[in-house]
């Protein structure tokens, strides 16, 4: 088996950090009660996006756990409103809910580290919006669960199949339950991967409105990053093999090392990462990147991570291949396929993507295009911004004006 690292933009934080000695920081916040799905109120936080960069820009904003149906604990974020005097003030009783999902190694910070006005969630409540931010099992916020501690490798038993399956529907389960609307919907990278998946099986299909996927990922065999070609190479075997380790955490000195070794193949400039990751971005601020650094990577499982390595490795969308116990997993020798057709034709959905983006690469993203190509008519509409590589589409200082107003539009059009 080959391993990618398509851990996406985040992948190339945990190698600046190596570079860089940056030291990663919990986000800064006072402490919290967060209400349970089950109605209980979990232990306070040391600390929270809410007040580290959402309260201090004058929104509201409140920390919600969901409990998924295998017991684990996920962190989700609400901004129910837009800032005091911005067209989005008011009270949330007839707002349109949204959820913002981020991709792996990142968490829901990802979405706030530029100024407000350019950051997609707060465009989203100024403009009337009920905003949800996800944040994924294993994340910071998220490490917990109603049995199993994270130093267990039990808890680390999971691969993005497991999104599917649990966190993702659990998160609009309770954001259904909260509002009583049906729910649109914004995800980045694996963000789009899972949500994809999930409609393929019929999930979601009852509380969802509309979808927009920012880098859409569903394949990953044209992918032409330097970093993430040599990774594809390096491997024969799972890296849990190499490693022995169920969590695949960017601070520690396992992967660390991995990561140096990685930089020090011919042709993989470590000191211009981001762009031999992601491809050559556009429209990234400095600033912004160094509170990147101070607050990402995240660790995910290594089975997620050789989950997607079989992705690229296999050129389809399937659950994770267990080799010679598939037949105990699936009762067939091959994982099912995610069959991207079953996507309900009537759902409308966004697609923006970049044509320098080195990890969702226009060819993989034209193969996700032609499994939709039943769609019904003016149900898919499809942005191309030429200039754009992965982490664009979430830093970028101009994708208020080039993405971030076509998402406020897709959406407002779905009333």
């Amino acid at each position: 088996m080959i391993m990618s690292v398509s851990g996406f933009l985040s992948l190339a934080s945990s190698c600046f950090s190596l570079l860089l000695l940056v030291e990663p920081h919990v986000a800064r916040a006072s402490s919290r009660g967060s209400t349970l799905a089950g109605g209980g109120v979990a232990p306070p936080a040391a600390a929270g996006i809410c007040a580290s960069s959402v309260t201090i820009h004058g929104y509201k904003c409140q920390e919600f756990d969901v409990i998924t149906q295998d017991g684990y604990i996920l962190n989700v974020q609400r901004i129910p409103e837009g800032r005091a005097g911005g067209s989005g003030g008011g009270g949330s009783t007839d707002k349109q809910p949204v959820l913002i999902q981020h991709g792996v190694l990142v968490d829901g910070m990802t979405w706030l580290l530029n100024p407000p006005q350019q950051d997609l969630p707060l465009i989203l409540a100024d403009n009337g919006f009920d905003v949800w931010i996800a944040n994924t099992r294993g994340t910071r916020f998220s490490r917990r669960h109603t049995s199993l501690d994270p130093a267990s490798p039990d808890f680390w038993n999971w691969s993005w199949d497991e999104l599917v399956t649990f966190d993702l529907p659990a998160v609009f389960d309770f954001i259904h339950g909260q509002t009583g609307k049906k729910i649109d919907y914004v995800g980045h990278s694996l963000g789009t991967l899972i949500a994809l998946a999930s409609l393929s099986e019929g999930r979601l299909v009852d509380e969802l409105r509309s979808a927009a996927l920012l880098s859409p990922v569903a394949y990953l065999s044209h992918m032409t990053t330097a970093l993430g070609v040599v990774a594809a190479k390096a491997f024969v075997g799972e890296i849990t093999t190499l490693f022995g380790l169920a969590e695949f955490n960017p601070k520690g000195e396992p992967v660390a090392n991995f990561l140096q070794a990685l930089c020090a193949n011919p042709g993989v400039d470590c000191y211009d990462l981001l762009a031999a990751l992601t491809g050559k971005n556009c429209c990234l601020n400095v600033s912004t990147i160094d509170l990147f650094l101070e607050n990402e990577p995240q660790s995910t499982s290594t089975k997620n991570m050789v989950h997607l390595a079989q992705t690229v490795r296999d050129g389809m969308l399937a659950k994770y291949n267990y080799g010679i116990l598939n037949v105990m997993h699936y009762g067939d020798v091959r994982p099912p396929v995610y069959n991207l057709s079953n996507i309900p034709r009537d759902l409308p959905i966004f697609l923006s993507y970049g044509g320098r983006d080195a990890l969702s690469d226009t060819w993989d993203v034209q193969r996700l295009l032609d499994s939709l190509n039943l769609h019904d008519v003016g149900k898919l509409t499809v942005q191309y911004v030429g200039d754009y590589a992965h982490a664009d589409f979430i830093m970028g200082v101009n994708a208020k004006d080039i993405v971030y107003g076509q998402v406020l539009s897709f959406f407002k059009n779905q009333q």
